[in-house]
């Protein structure tokens, strides 16, 4: 289920309100476009500025526009496990076909702490997407935890985003789980390793060209999909050139797919040179 490119959507603003009719055309281009997944609610969907009935409706969105096509995989995760199951039964009963449970932040938890949290999601039945982003929870952890967290019972794949080619090789080489590039510029060389696709800020911009770099990739075409990952560089380059999704936000508004406009506490950037956008429908 969950290979191939999964899109971080963004969370579209006007004015102070989420926008769902914007979020919903956002939804159906990458549908258009053959994106492999639907991921609202996310970090590159300011997550953490949403309200109950935003996160709420932009799921329902998803899952609508989605129509059982291609899964739907909520982010779910908080630093309070009690939440986190909380967000999970809330996502199975709107339709999600997977939960996001970012390994918590902020608390650092220990190793027997990591387990039980994870253990807690699964236990409600949805499938489990481990999350592992150090930048954002400020605590990397081993390989080998990581790979134990993935053999527990539900968990079906994991999103390594620690940006560092080495412990994606390792973790692929560790686990049977569906390891998921969680960073764009490590999204070729971890397919070239055994990884099974990403969870992408860039496809919000350019959906149709990630997907052609990941079939490339599988069907062995390697010259193809090289090319591809290096016309594709620049752009992420500078959709991680600040905080995400500030830069994707000012891109996509470039192309005129949503407003650039971003919750405090971040403000919005400037949009990209006008030659990165160039074939990006």
């Amino acid at each position: 289920m969950l290979k191939g490119i999964h899109t971080a959507l963004v969370t579209p603003f006007n004015d102070a309100a989420v926008d769902l009719d914007t979020f919903r055309a956002l939804c159906q281009r990458q549908v258009d476009a053959g994106v492999h997944g639907l991921v609202p609610c996310g970090t590159t969907g300011e997550t953490p500025t949403l309200a109950t009935d935003e996160w709420t409706g932009l799921i329902t969105t998803a899952v609508e526009v989605a129509e059982g096509r291609i899964p739907v995989t909520a982010g779910c995760g908080t630093n309070a496990t009690a939440s986190t199951v909380s967000n999970i039964r809330r996502a199975r009963a709107l339709g999600a076909d997977a939960a996001l449970v970012v390994l918590p932040y902020y608390n650092k938890p220990n190793a027997d702490g990591h387990r039980a949290h994870m253990e807690a999601a699964c236990a409600e039945g949805l499938p489990v997407v481990a999350y592992h982003v150090p930048g954002r929870t400020g605590q990397q952890v081993s390989v080998e935890l990581l790979a134990d967290l993935a053999s527990i019972e539900g968990v079906v794949a994991v999103k390594e985003a620690t940006g560092d080619v080495h412990y994606g090789s390792d973790l692929v080489a560790r686990t049977p789980a569906n390891v998921l590039s969680g960073d764009d510029f490590t999204f070729f060389p971890l397919l070239c390793v055994g990884a099974t696709g990403a969870i992408s800020v860039l496809s919000n911009v350019a959906p149709a060209q990630c997907v052609a770099l990941y079939e490339a990739a599988v069907a062995g075409n390697v010259e193809q999909a090289r090319a591809l990952h290096h016309a594709l560089m620049p752009m992420v380059d500078f959709l991680f050139s600040d905080s995400n999704p500030v830069p994707c936000k000012a891109a996509m508004a470039a192309l005129g797919l949503c407003e650039n406009r971003v919750r405090l506490p971040l403000s919005p950037g400037g949009p990209p040179p006008p030659e990165l956008l160039e074939g990006i429908k």
